[in-house]
């Protein structure tokens, strides 16, 4: 069977429509500076179109509306970088996964293991847990006792799945993701901190993907849960108790706080800070480093950041800060001023 794939089999497996179509098979994807002419490219808007013309790509996905302002062959389809997303796949398929349990594994009492499976080496699987089919658990993973894993799931090295938390399926969890750990729950005692156990679960929704490193915490007494279809990147942390609605994107770095409430179909920018006990609304876009202290219940692009300045300017800045409550009062005291002198001319 031939390699790769020509325009005409790709427009069968991704829509669109088949413009200009050599024959030629195409074998990889790549972006429009490095691609040669057996890989395909995208081009997302006008914006592009310079830099796609100049492309040495062999074929273009293209949204309808430049389908005339380009020659090269090219596959016109609604969203070409999602279109480019399901090529990639395509070229690059998930391997195999050789089904069974390696022999260092640890296997806890009552654990079920779908036939299908893969267990890598060193993987500890605690009592009582069941693990679906086909999914794939790599090298130095621990899954507590109790925990429940879906159908078609990857699990890098040494991720750690806490005890009792479900996972759905089709869910991948990167290289160093900690489902479950302990929420930061203290009760003050005089002049030292008392640990509230935290009984609740992490439950995730399928076809959810969380980034390496990223920590979910365990809720304190009702379960942490991440809707799905939720995208979270790397180092990311997640308190005790959120909730984090379906098909939400939260880039790396950002930091939500306990008991805080994500809606659907929200962006989250890196190093956002959110703090807790708020919710936010669907269709919210939080940009990134921003700090986020009160509830947004309408969907929109909300931003809280400082642009930068040289160091001097922010130095100067800051220090104006320390004055505005005394500059606030005197605005007030000249206000109320001038309204009596209003008053008081005839």
């Amino acid at each position: 069977m031939p390699s790769g794939y020509t325009l005409s089999e790709l427009q069968a497996r991704l829509g669109g429509e088949a413009i200009d179509d050599t024959g030629q098979r195409y074998t990889n994807v790549a972006s429009l500076g490095q691609a040669s002419d057996t890989e395909i490219s995208f081009v997302a808007s006008e914006k592009y179109l310079e830099v796609a013309r100049a492309s040495r790509a062999g074929a273009l996905l293209i949204p309808p509306s430049l389908a005339d302002r380009l020659s090269m062959p090219r596959l016109a389809v609604a969203n070409p970088h999602a279109a480019f997303a399901r090529a990639a796949a395509l070229f690059h398929p998930e391997p195999p996964a050789e089904a069974g349990i390696h022999p260092s594994a640890v296997i806890g009492e009552g654990a079920v293991i779908a036939p299908e499976a893969s267990i890598g080496p060193n993987v500890v699987i605690g009592a009582g847990s069941r693990i679906g089919a086909h999914t794939r658990i790599a090298a130095g993973a621990a899954v507590g006792a109790g925990v429940a894993i879906g159908a078609d799931c990857r699990l890098y090295p040494n991720v750690c799945v806490y005890d009792a938390c479900v996972i759905g399926d089709r869910v991948i969890l990167h290289a160093g993701c900690v489902i479950g750990s302990d929420g930061f729950g203290l009760a003050r005692e005089g002049e030292r901190w008392l640990k509230v156990p935290q009984v609740g679960r992490v439950v995730v929704g399928d076809d959810v993907e969380i980034g390496a490193n990223t920590t979910v915490d365990r809720g304190a007494l009702e379960d942490t849960l991440i809707g799905a279809g939720a995208k979270i990147d790397n180092l990311v942390q997640i308190a005790h108790n959120v909730q984090i609605g379906e098909h939400t994107a939260i880039a790396g770095c950002a930091g939500i706080a306990g008991s805080t409430r994500i809606g659907r179909h929200c962006l989250i920018g890196g190093a956002a800070m959110i703090l807790g006990h708020i919710e936010i609304g669907d269709g919210v876009t939080v940009s990134g480093a921003s700090f986020i202290g009160k509830s947004i219940k309408e969907p929109g692009v909300y931003t809280s950041t400082q642009p930068q300045m040289p160091h001097a300017e922010w130095l100067r800045n800051a220090a104006q800060l320390r004055h505005l409550a005394d500059m606030r009062e005197r605005i007030r005291t000249l206000e109320r001023q001038l309204a009596q002198l209003a008053k008081n001319t005839p």
